[in-house]
Formats: structure tokens, sequence, C-alpha cells
């Protein structure tokens, strides 16, 4: 059984955030393959269905992305998923917008949903598709960005231009799932890497 997990916050507010690129992405990948998050379970909203041969769980946190490791954690447990599978999709600042990278294991990168989640779990042995929202300009007369500017940036939505490339990357996301599941890491690297 995989375990494929979307990361984002729950609520209306968030919804279009960069941020939530994760949860975007995991709903077009569940509508696609006809599954539906029908399920409350874990600090989650999960749906459970067959993908390439495969019985999946994907699951979007329900505890704020800060905390994601604690749905994680107890998502691993209940369904008894082995760390290789586990799939965790989320945004990246330091990938340009709409570039996708797959990896395996690494740290966090300063990424807290990810950082929750290599806590809880004590490893960051597991898979990541990370998806590029770029960061934010440094506005003049400043030399760098902190972390409030950081903060506001990924809670704020896209602009109708980086939507505009965001919307052709949401499938491509989902292509790469399937080559995940179905031709495995090596294979899903070289072509979407």
């Amino acid at each position: 059984m995989k375990l494929i997990v979307g990361l984002g916050n729950p609520g209306r507010g968030y919804a279009n955030n960069r941020h939530n690129v994760g949860f975007v992405c995991l709903n077009h990948f569940a509508r696609t393959e006809g599954i539906r998050f029908d399920k409350k379970q874990s600090k989650a909203r999960i749906g459970i269905g067959e993908v390439a041969g495969s019985k999946v769980v994907l699951a979007k946190p329900q505890t704020y992305m800060n905390l994601s490791g604690q749905s994680v954690s107890r998502l691993i447990k209940k369904f008894n998923i082995n760390l290789d599978d586990l799939l965790v999709i989320h945004d990246d600042l330091d990938l340009p917008l709409g570039k996708i990278r797959i990896r395996h294991g690494s740290s966090s990168g300063g990424h807290k949903g990810i950082d929750s989640i290599i806590t809880e779990l004590g490893s960051q042995d597991f898979l990541r598709l990370r998806v590029g929202i770029g960061r934010p300009i440094v506005t003049p007369g400043s030399t760098q960005i902190s972390e409030a500017d950081i903060v506001a940036y990924v809670l704020s939505d896209f602009t109708s231009e980086e939507k505009q490339i965001i919307t052709q990357v949401i499938p491509r996301v989902s292509e790469a799932i399937l080559c995940l599941l179905s031709e495995g890491l090596a294979a899903a690297t070289n072509k979407y890497n």
C-alpha cells in the first residue's frame, strides 16, 4: 500500500495560497483517478483506491502545515506503511515557479511541513515531489528577504500570471505520480526532473 500526502492548510481562506499547491495537485490526481476524499482519519481527509496496480491512500492533513507530521505519522501506523511507500507533495521556494523535482530523502530545506514530518517519523527517508513556487522579490532598499516576507508570500494567492503556469503544472504532477507508481523512482526522475 502507498501513502500519497499533499501538504497545505485546511479552510477556504487558504485554498488558493502558494503553500497549498500540495493539496491542489493531490485533488487533481484524485479526480483523474476517481478517488474521493470521503473519510476523516488520523487528522486528515483521506481517499482510498487503486492506481497502476497499487492500493493507495491519498491524504490531506488537516493539522495546518507546520504540524503535518502528526497526521502523517498516524497514517503510517494506521495503514502499516513503509517509509519507502510514502510520497509527500509540497511547495518549494527554492525551485522556479512551475518546476517539479522528485527526490528521495534529504533535509527539509526549511519547509516547516517537511520539518514536522521528519521530526515525527524520525527519518527523512521518504519520497518528495516538490512543486516550485519561486521566491518573493526583495523589496527595493532591502538586502534580504525576512522570515515575515516569506510567510506572507507562501500564504498569499498566486497572481493571475502565476496561476497560468501552475495550471499547466498540476496535470504534470499527476503524470509524475503515475510514473512513480508504475515505473519507479529512476524512471520518474529521468522523465520529470
